[in-house]
């Protein structure tokens, strides 16, 4: 692997790691520290992600236009001031209004950085965007473990342990992205050029990574709720803030330790589309497990099988997208699925804090076992159009010659 990505891997995971120390505590905080109902807990989470999903749309355009270095730095800058201010304000309303900015820089930062890897190593293929994401929880499990201490002690020092992490992704983004930036070929990656000459494949391309995105979508409504309404569900079972972080823990040395696993799967079956096919349903498995599950044990084999099947889903998905991104549009397409993703994250704590507060957890895990069907019709269907146009290409071609 390049030494310039192992600089993109160590900067990701120090920017995960200060984000990790806040959002899996993040529910726990508002409805046992605030007071407040899951339902309002989510509707705070949902505001944070949908400023995130904003973050996303403007940093992926903004890294086809200006590059990754300016962005990154910019959505940065906007999350390391806000976590300073959150670490003296952290009433329900600074907080409410923080997590919003903070989810805006960190909504940027995020698919520049996958962008930034494609294009500073562009032979790498599926190999990037997985160095990334393990990059990303190599940060959880460091952030989720050390949050659960500190949080054992006081909520307050997760604020300062936040907004310095923070500091020093920043530190290290302003010394050591710009050489990177200047390595790269400039018209691989930027915007200013025309982007494809063929309009209707660039619509069947758009078309295809949207039909993508809801099997997306759905998949993480439903992971999103072991950082939501589970989190919650095992406080009431009795399990400690600290042994609910540890889950996050194993999750992410489960992701670092899974990689040769990963790797030779990648090998024997190199179809991004075969992966998200054995993810989703490993993702199945993992909540029909946990309709059974009440001591803390049981929860650690339901994240373990819950991490398997993520390792395989949530790289190849970026791999796709990245697959069929028109030349220039790298950035503005990674924006996209993040934002799909986001979208997920923001709409899965409120729908499933509604289903809980109104009826029970268990109903919550039906319905989710329902959806996790989606994704196998839209994996299936997503590239059909640009089969189908391919194939009457080939044929307009053949016709004239």
């Amino acid at each position: 692997m390049p030494k310039h990505i192992w600089i993109l891997i160590i900067g990701m995971a120090i920017n995960v790691t200060g984000a990790s120390f806040i959002w899996p505590l993040n529910t726990i905080y508002m409805h046992n520290e605030l007071g407040k109902s899951l339902a309002f807990a989510g509707i705070i989470l949902m505001l944070n992600q949908g400023f995130a999903i904003l973050g996303n749309l403007i940093g992926g355009t903004l890294f086809d236009k200006i590059g990754g270095y300016k962005t990154i730095m910019l959505g940065i800058s906007i999350s390391m001031l806000s976590a300073t201010v959150l670490a003296f304000y952290n009433s329900i309303v600074p907080y409410m209004i923080l997590l919003m900015t903070i989810g805006l820089g960190s909504g940027m930062v995020k698919p520049s950085m996958f962008a930034f890897a494609s294009s500073a190593w562009p032979e790498g293929g599926r190999r990037a965007f997985n160095a990334i994401y393990v990059a990303q929880n190599l940060g959880v499990a460091l952030g989720a473990s050390l949050g659960g201490f500190f949080a054992s002690i006081s909520f307050s020092l997760i604020f300062v342990a936040n907004a310095v992490t923070f500091l020093l992704f920043f530190i290290i983004v302003l010394f050591k992205f710009k050489p990177i930036e200047q390595r790269m070929d400039h018209v691989a990656y930027t915007g200013g050029m025309d982007y494809q000459a063929d309009k209707g494949k660039d619509k069947a391309s758009f078309r295809a990574l949207m039909i993508l995105g809801i099997g997306f979508f759905i998949s993480w409504i439903a992971y999103v709720q072991w950082q939501s309404t589970i989190s919650s569900y095992t406080q009431e079972l009795g399990i400690s803030v600290s042994n609910y972080s540890t889950l996050w823990t194993i999750n992410g040395v489960l992701i670092i330790a899974a990689q040769p696993l990963v790797k030779l799967i990648g090998k024997w079956i190199p179809s991004p589309r075969v992966h998200i096919y054995i993810g989703n349903t490993i993702f199945l498995f993992s909540f029909i497990y946990i309709l059974f599950a009440e001591s803390f044990a049981s929860f650690v084999t339901g994240m373990i099988i819950l991490t398997l099947g993520e390792v395989l889903v949530w790289p190849a998905v970026p791999t796709l997208a990245d697959q069929l991104a028109p030349k220039g549009k790298s950035g503005y397409y990674q924006g996209l699925i993040n934002s799909i993703a986001t979208g997920g994250r923001m709409v899965g704590p409120v729908l499933g804090g509604l289903v809980v507060d109104h009826s029970n957890i268990h109903y919550l895990f039906y319905g989710l076992i329902f959806l996790l069907m989606v994704p196998y019709l839209t994996t299936y269907l997503y590239d059909r159009g640009l089969l189908k146009q391919k194939t009457v290409s080939s044929q307009a071609e053949q016709h004239l010659s």
